[in-house]
């Protein structure tokens, strides 16, 4: 199972993530209580393992902004949470190593989702970092296609093995559930967290290809 840890706001908290056992760490320059400036998100990556997956999480931002922060601070995936369009998302997967895309629970838009060519498709509640969780029976219109999905919105150390379970995710994506207050993560909930998404995960649950958390360097990543 493939966990990322979203909204992280100080080296202190990514490095907590990373020792916890996270896959990803996001970085949100959307607006948002939890929004760091580039400068801060450059050293922060800097000091995290190569194997950790850094991402920038932007919202209706231009596809040259979105390149050129992911290039200056080192960061290898962009995640677009807003309405990008097919071509914006292509120009941003050509200049960055891998690429999320992000729609509300029910968006129509998701009819669309692999005409964006995206490693991952994230699906959240319509009000992102709002911790509410939606209905997860909106996720079944996900197209078939979808190799990896993420589930993000309102997860918890409480709820996520129910809905790994109800939506068999590829990942699961978490801000609010594992923190003390905006901005901050609280080791206890994040131990938790992570611990009871790995226990959720069997092998009879997923496709041969999917057993372990995607290689994205193997992929060129």
């Amino acid at each position: 199972m493939f966990v990322k840890i979203c909204g992280t706001t100080s080296e202190e908290d990514a490095l907590l993530a990373v020792a916890m056992g996270a896959d990803a760490v996001g970085f949100v320059f959307a607006p948002s209580p939890r929004q760091v400036a580039p400068d801060i998100v450059r050293d922060i990556v800097r000091r995290l393992p190569p194997e950790i997956l850094t991402v920038g999480v932007f919202r209706d931002e231009s596809p040259q902004r979105v390149t050129d922060i992911c290039g200056r601070t080192g960061l290898r995936a962009a995640q677009l949470h807003g309405r990008e369009t097919p071509e914006e998302s292509a120009y941003v997967h050509a200049r960055v190593p891998v690429l999320l895309k992000a729609f509300p629970a029910g968006d129509p838009g998701l009819a669309d989702v692999l005409a964006h060519g995206a490693d991952a498709v994230l699906v959240d509640a319509a009000s992102p970092g709002s911790g509410k969780v939606f209905d997860w029976s909106l996720t079944d219109g996900v197209p078939a296609g979808v190799r990896r999905l993420v589930l993000a919105g309102g997860l918890d150390p409480g709820n996520v093995a129910a809905a790994i379970e109800r939506v068999r995710p590829w990942g699961v994506d978490v801000v609010t559930g594992v923190e003390s207050r905006p901005g901050h993560k609280d080791p206890r909930k994040l131990r938790s967290f992570i611990a009871a998404a790995r226990a959720a995960h069997t092998d009879e649950e997923r496709p041969e290809d999917d057993l372990v958390p995607y290689d994205w360097q193997a992929d060129g990543g």
